[in-house]
């Protein structure tokens, strides 16, 4: 029996955390080639940074904001992707975001670092360009391609059916469009809010995707016309990575949810009901449990600390503890993604210990 097809997470994923020293070019180490990397300022109200090494280092986005790509706003973002993390810059003010003197700071990072380009005319996958950088091992891709306007569809690099996908439209103030398969393709969610689910056959045209490509209907929020398009797209991988759902039972014993891991990074969002994040844990700001320090993708708001919202890091998968609304009300549905620090059993038979 295979038990993971990765026995070192730590190669694929990783969580850092610093503090800010207002020094420019500063170097992060991750401990692998960095493709994209999501920053979030943790003792104060700034926005989230997610760059890519397909868009360049220097272009930021905003998980917490419908607003178009910005590229080195005042230098205070990244400045390069390295063969072993990231360097920054700090612009003449660098707002907080990502080194300021007497910030703290967390840094979720995956790697993607083969080159992937696809023309469709002389491939017959898909029916628009794309291209990127792919991770097959890792179940991880970063695909660009440019909108029409029109139904079509995009291939995506990783030779597995994508459990979860997130499009931003680049040129434009568009939400940001998550497809997670617990929901269906006639479904999704906008990552920038913390609205329910809502159901339109112009986002993915209620269809699910392959193993080599997925569906994109007419909206602009994932398919503008000659508008840049940016997808990040995952698929299951054994014993690293998982995109699931799980319902509440609003007890403090709660609902565990396998995931074949030990967890490093977990997000989680109530799907079936209006006014509750996207919230966000992991190991390295929690190193034991409970696990209630948690930041939420569509706030800039400083990380906080609920006594309701909190959960355990199990050696195959995780159990919410609190009650709040956001993770685990009674009879609610959630959506979640989580990656691994160390799968349950590696291929060698080493279990995963305990916390």
């Amino acid at each position: 029996m295979a038990y993971t097809v990765i026995d070192k997470p730590l190669d694929y994923f990783n969580t850092v955390i610093w503090s800010g020293d207002g020094v420019d070019g500063r170097a992060i180490t991750t401990g692998f080639q960095t493709n994209w990397t999501w920053i979030k300022r943790r003792n104060a109200t700034n926005s989230h940074i997610i760059a890519d090494s397909v868009r360049g280092a220097t272009y930021k986005l905003d998980s917490s904001e419908a607003t178009a790509e910005v590229n080195n706003y005042d230098g205070g973002h990244l400045e390069s992707f390295t063969s072993t993390g990231f360097t920054m810059g700090i612009g003449s003010s660098n707002f907080g975001h990502i080194n300021l003197d007497g910030g703290t700071y967390v840094g979720w990072n995956w790697r993607a670092e083969t080159a992937f380009s696809n023309d469709a005319s002389a491939t017959s996958v898909g029916s628009i360009d794309s291209a990127g950088s792919v991770n097959t091992d890792a179940g991880f891709s970063i695909i660009s391609y440019t909108g029409t306007g029109s139904n079509a569809t995009v291939a995506h690099g990783l030779g597995s059916v994508p459990k979860r996908i997130i499009v931003k439209n680049r040129d434009s103030a568009e939400n940001w469009i998550v497809g997670h398969h617990s929901n269906g393709w006639g479904k999704y969610q906008t990552l920038n809010t913390t609205d329910a689910t809502s159901t339109a056959s112009n986002i993915w045209q209620d269809t699910a995707p392959t193993s080599s490509v997925f569906s994109i209907g007419a909206s602009g929020k994932v398919n503008g016309s000659s508008h840049k398009m940016i997808a990040y797209c995952f698929a299951d991988v054994k014993g690293y990575s998982k995109f699931g759902e799980y319902a509440g039972n609003g007890n403090a014993d709660g609902t565990f949810v396998y995931t074949g891991f030990k967890p490093a990074f977990v997000m989680v969002k109530r799907y079936d009901g209006n006014g509750q994040g996207w919230n966000i844990f992991d190991n390295k700001r929690d190193t034991f449990n409970l696990v209630d320090e948690f930041l939420i993708a569509n706030s800039s708001n400083a990380e906080a600390t609920g006594s309701a919202l909190n959960l355990d890091f199990l050696s195959n998968g995780f159990k919410f503890r609190g009650t709040d609304g956001g993770s685990n009300t009674s009879g609610s549905e959630y959506i979640y993604m989580a990656f691994a620090e160390n799968p349950f059993v590696t291929s060698t038979k080493i279990p995963a210990t305990a916390r």
